[in-house]
């Protein structure tokens, strides 16, 4: 890798750590200059999943704040990232990269469908459930659905995870859209926990990568420093935004993201 190669694994690695952070996508960044360096799709990928792991630890502690009163959440739909994680993990080693990278536009695509219209269908489910109870509402009736999300978003975001295992790229738009349908919660706090999700599948898709494939081990040094850094930056601006502002900079680089996946 030479000096200037070096500098611009190191400079993505500052944006994906920053974009990864406060939407998602950062790998559509960092996987391009990685290809760029001369390396393989797959020791690329491998790379950068290690290299991205210090980015969404340090993500997860800039919004450290927002986790507050989400432990038994995060607990809870963190068992399904990791399995989640860990099946995506062994899916890349073990398929060819075609057979998975079909149905990721279409996962990208709806994603941002329902990022974008989650006000929309969350009023229209806080409509139906106030309609269908009897008497006074309970506390329950608050939300669109359950504190935990149910089974849905378990399954939901295990499935996410089985998908940011084998390619990362769009999963933080993915859990943002599933947990802003199905949870009643800011989307600062939706955030935070993304973070720590996505650091359970990035860390247990390294951890098994570490066995099983080859790395270059310059890109991920360079990319674990960078994301590091950015990660805290991306922290320090998003929850800067407002709601309103969150939605359309996740809607606008998911759609950028699929634009990028269609042409490859």
């Amino acid at each position: 890798m030479t000096p200037w190669e070096a500098i611009a694994v190191f400079v993505a690695g500052v944006c994906a750590g920053g974009v990864n952070t406060v939407v998602g996508s950062g790998t559509l960044i960092t996987f391009p200059v990685l290809l760029a360096t001369g390396l393989s799709p797959v020791t690329a990928t491998v790379s950068n999943a290690l290299g991205l792991v210090p980015g969404a630890v340090s993500g997860a502690f800039g919004y450290r704040k927002e986790l507050r009163g989400q432990r038994r959440r995060i607990l809870k739909l963190g068992v399904g990232a990791l399995l989640g994680g860990f099946t995506g993990a062994t899916l890349l080693l073990a398929l060819p990269a075609s057979a998975f990278e079909k149905i990721v536009p279409v996962v990208v695509g709806l994603a941002l469908v329902l990022v974008a219209f989650q006000p929309l269908i969350t009023r229209r489910l806080r409509r139906r459930r106030a309609s269908a109870t009897v008497g006074a509402p309970g506390p329950d009736d608050r939300a669109p659905g359950r504190g935990d999300g149910g089974p849905l978003l378990f399954v939901g975001l295990a499935l996410a995870s089985v998908y940011g295992g084998y390619f990362a790229a769009a999963q933080g738009i993915i859990y943002m859209s599933l947990m802003g349908v199905l949870l009643d919660e800011t989307l600062q706090r939706l955030t935070a926990v993304k973070n720590v999700l996505v650091a359970v599948v990035n860390t247990v898709a390294a951890t098994f990568f570490l066995f099983v494939a080859d790395f270059d081990w310059t890109a991920v040094a360079l990319i674990a420093v960078g994301s590091a850094l950015g990660g805290q930056l991306g922290a320090v601006v998003g929850r800067r935004f407002s709601p309103v502002v969150l939605r359309a900079l996740i809607v606008t680089i998911g759609t950028v993201a699929l634009v990028q996946l269609l042409l490859r």
